[in-house]
């Protein structure tokens, strides 16, 4: 989707329509969570403190965010998705790879699938989605983000190759800021130059990645399409305006954590063992805690008391705190524990 955040605001308000939009906070602390495409060119991003994005572009409009309203329609767009193929892996809210080899409609053209697709989009939701058409996912990605807004673009077999190896290593889907500054410093620029090196010697400067970045040098990606894949962790934090350092300011501030991740758990039918407390204080340090439970963690009451266990045993607090955050992990679903957890009633 395009901007989706900011575009699904503009949508719904006519006044924002052409403004520089950011959904996120305009607090001190806040944080830009997306830009509508007018804020782009002044500069503005999504994870920008909002205080920059605010200098970059003087008259911005802040937008709250509304979580369900974007979920909704995220949920409309999926079901698109669905008349199309089962093969469908969220990346996030307004992303998504389909494998359509075997598509529900019986058409030869993947092309002509993305353009349904993009125009059903439109119809039932007066919003714009760009695509990406290739023969793995690693190129399907970098398509879909070569004619945005509302572009739709292809890459055949026998233009892969040509297409990686002009592009900018930092360009490609996989390799963040700091590994392509490695890879410069390096010598490696392009995906060219990329392609000029052995695995091993990949492998020997940046671990298992070096076999990923190998093999994507030459347009290979092997990984399937994996519907339904099963998430690791759910979380949720806050900074705050200003530091915390009470006890009861620094509970009433994960409530609205502790509430957020149970409310995942309930509507995903999703359980976890081990439960993360995140602290970070006014100087940047971070430090994390965790317990885990033999027994999966079956209400919210439970969450909340571990994490308040978890955050109690770091009193008094050395400094301020600026972010909190609590997550859990070592999920199971709970359909597929009937059967084989035993439940003592007491």
């Amino acid at each position: 989707m395009d901007a989706f955040y900011a575009s699904v605001e503009q949508r719904d308000n006519p006044v924002l329509r052409g403004q520089p939009v950011a959904v996120g906070g305009s607090r001190q602390r806040g944080v830009v969570a997306a830009a509508s495409y007018e804020a782009r060119q002044f500069g503005v991003r999504s994870a920008m403190p909002s205080v920059v994005a605010q200098r970059k572009c003087p008259h911005l409009v802040f937008v709250k965010p509304r979580f369900e309203v974007y979920k909704e329609v995220s949920r409309q767009v999926r079901a698109i998705f669905a008349e199309y193929t089962p093969l469908i892996e969220p990346v996030s809210l307004d992303e998504a790879y389909l494998d359509v080899t075997h598509n529900l409609k019986q058409m030869a053209s993947a092309t002509r699938i993305a353009e349904q697709i993009r125009a059903k989009i439109f119809e039932q939701t007066q919003l714009t989605a760009s695509a990406g058409v290739s023969y793995n996912k690693f190129l399907a990605k970098l398509a879909s983000d070569y004619q945005k807004p509302n572009g739709l673009f292809v890459i055949k077999p026998h233009e892969g190759l040509g297409f990686v190896e002009p592009l900018k290593v930092g360009d490609f889907h996989g390799i963040g800021p700091v590994t392509a500054a490695r890879l410069n410093q390096l010598g490696i620029f392009t995906g060219a130059d990329l392609r000029q090196q052995s695995e091993q010697w990949l492998r020997q400067h940046f671990g298992k990645a070096g076999s990923y970045y190998y093999a994507i040098a030459r347009a290979i990606d092997h990984r399937p399409v994996v519907a339904d894949r099963v998430r690791k962790s759910v979380g949720s934090e806050n900074t705050f305006e200003q530091d915390l350092t009470e006890y009861e300011e620094l509970v009433a501030s994960l409530q609205p954590s502790i509430d957020e991740v149970w409310e995942y758990c309930q509507r995903t039918e999703v359980l976890g063992r081990t439960v993360t407390l995140k602290v970070k204080y006014a100087d940047f340090q971070l430090i994390t805690r965790s317990r885990t439970s033999f027994a999966l963690i079956s209400s919210q009451a439970l969450l909340e008391r571990i994490t308040l266990e978890l955050l109690a045993a770091l009193l008094p607090m050395p400094k301020g705190v600026r972010l909190l955050g609590v997550s859990l992990s070592n999920l199971d679903n709970t359909d597929e524990l009937v059967g084989r957890q035993l439940v003592l009633e007491l």
